[in-house]
């Protein structure tokens, strides 16, 4: 009689596992430390992210796998392939990132923000959204899923009497849970008419689900598709992303453009390529329309942003980072049509891999004029270079790299991957369509590099820059410049065998 109790691979567990304990040491340590001492916390919870990402490097050389079906060890629940290390390294380093800009940001308001709690939410986020790239069954995807979603909307509300905060965090609350509650319907369908939430097993049942059950499991795919496209701010689902990127303190917006970008695209893609390939039929057109649609309005968006100056810099990435997630949905809608869909795949990962660290650069030196300028308005950048001129010259250099022109090669190459992938899988109007775009970004983003280096109105200010924000500012700053020498280091790391 073989045995029930299934073995646990530890070491495949570890990165989401560790930060989640971390977070659980956090709550509790900060019951019992002085107020003198918490910033001690944030330290720790910087500690838990860097091992929880270190962990990774064991699972770069072959898959694992864990809590697999009884007699089908090939059918399980948890797995780190190479997809998943992708991410989690994503997940991770963004929420790392997003953490040393936290600490000197919670140490300037220490009234406003509560550490214990903060340093909670943020960790047990970052679990989540580590922990859904290697769900591959539907409810362990819906479950990582929420884990991601619920703290996020406390870090967005968590300033205390800030009704701006409040009510970014109630928009961002009512459309994520409108998002799961879709994505519950559809699962709940295709559950039904499929009788298995594996993600494999789906993906062949579904093609030969009985004739009384057809228009179920077409409705459950559809459904499914709509609750993912919610996560990932496509176009129409996007309302709530510039009202909660304003509303949120800066480092938790910096981590939901990176972090939760990352939840609702790794989400998409192992419904539509893992569970659902037989539906690409459905899907592919669908995510390509989608994709012309959000970067359109996403780049429209930010370049009325640009066009009124007194408007918040904060508020003109968020609608840069909608533009940018319609550039990440193109390989996406391609591996409907392409022959290789990993191949695909591989460019989102490579496009999201270059997004994140040069927009969490550009959040970081947003949040070092922050520190001065309370309001963070575009006019408030006018003459950064006369005041701090590294801080100018970085900023320079993320937006050259997110509007894709030299020195910013990385932005270019990972434009390049994306508008090949449209063009090898006969999507030649969603390339032109995507020129377009490019060309509308390149003008609000010269536009704001332009204003770095204008004659400032008065005296340039000099003020200290906290270790922390510098760190993470010099971070960002050596990996895109490091990427934009040897760009292919992006491409072979995101792609080999994701599937």
């Amino acid at each position: 009689m073989s045995s029930l109790v299934q073995s646990v691979d530890w070491s495949a567990i570890a990165p989401p596992t560790i930060a989640a304990v971390v977070g659980l040491v956090v709550l509790v340590a900060d019951l019992f430390i002085g107020e003198q001492k918490k910033a001690l916390l944030g330290w720790l919870s910087v500690a838990g992210l860097a091992a929880a990402a270190l962990m990774l490097l064991p699972l770069l050389h072959g898959d694992r796998a864990t809590f697999c079906l009884t007699g089908a060890p090939h059918v399980c629940s948890y797995t780190a392939d190479r997809f998943t290390v992708v991410i989690q390294f994503l997940v991770l380093g963004g929420a790392l990132l997003a953490a040393l800009l936290s600490v000197p940001a919670l140490r300037d308001v220490k009234k406003e923000l509560p550490e214990g709690e903060f340093w909670f939410l943020l960790l047990s986020s970052a679990a989540g959204a580590a922990l859904l790239p290697a769900s591959r069954d539907l409810a362990t995807l819906i479950v990582a899923l929420e884990v991601a979603s619920l703290p996020a909307f406390a870090l967005v509300g968590i300033r205390y009497g800030d009704k701006r905060s409040s009510e970014a965090a109630l928009k961002f609350f009512l459309s994520s849970v409108t998002a799961t509650a879709v994505s519950l319907l559809g699962i709940s369908f295709v559950y039904a008419s499929t009788g298995t939430l594996y993600l494999t097993q789906v993906a062949g049942r579904i093609q030969h689900v009985n004739g009384q059950l057809h228009t179920l499991a077409q409705a459950g795919v559809v459904l499914t598709l709509v609750g993912f496209a919610f996560k990932t701010a496509a176009v129409p689902f996007h309302f709530w992303v510039p009202d909660t990127y304003v509303g949120a303190p800066l480092p938790v917006a910096a981590y939901l453009s990176v972090v939760g970008k990352a939840v609702g695209f790794s989400g998409l893609i192992l419904i539509t390529v893992v569970a659902l390939p037989s539906y690409s039929d459905v899907w592919g057109p669908a995510l390509a329309v989608l994709a012309a649609l959000t970067m359109t309005v996403g780049n429209v968006g930010a370049l009325r942003q640009q066009a009124t100056r007194a408007y918040s810099a904060v508020r003109l990435l968020a609608w840069s980072s909608v533009g940018q997630a319609g550039y990440l949905l193109v390989p996406i809608a391609a591996a409907a049509y392409s022959k290789d869909a990993s191949k695909a795949i591989g460019s989102t990962v490579a496009y999201a891999l270059m997004y994140a660290a040069v927009n969490l650069g550009a959040f970081a030196v947003v949040a070092l004029v922050g520190r001065t300028r309370a309001r963070n308005r575009l006019t408030d950048y006018r003459g950064l270079y006369a005041s701090n001129p590294l801080a100018a010259l970085t900023l320079a250099f993320f937006l050259l790299c997110l509007a894709g022109l030299p020195p910013g090669i990385i932005g270019l190459f990972a434009k390049v991957t994306v508008f090949s992938a449209a063009v090898h899988a006969g999507l030649g109007w969603l390339a032109v369509v995507m020129a377009v775009n490019v060309v509308i970004a390149l003008f609000y983003y010269l536009q704001w590099t332009a204003l770095l280096f204008r004659a400032p109105e008065g005296a340039p200010e000099r003020h200290p820059v906290p270790a922390p924000l510098t760190a993470a500012i010099a971070l960002t700053a050596v990996l895109g410049v490091v990427l934009s020498g040897a760009p292919q280091l992006v491409l072979r790391f995101s792609a080999t065998g994701l599937f």
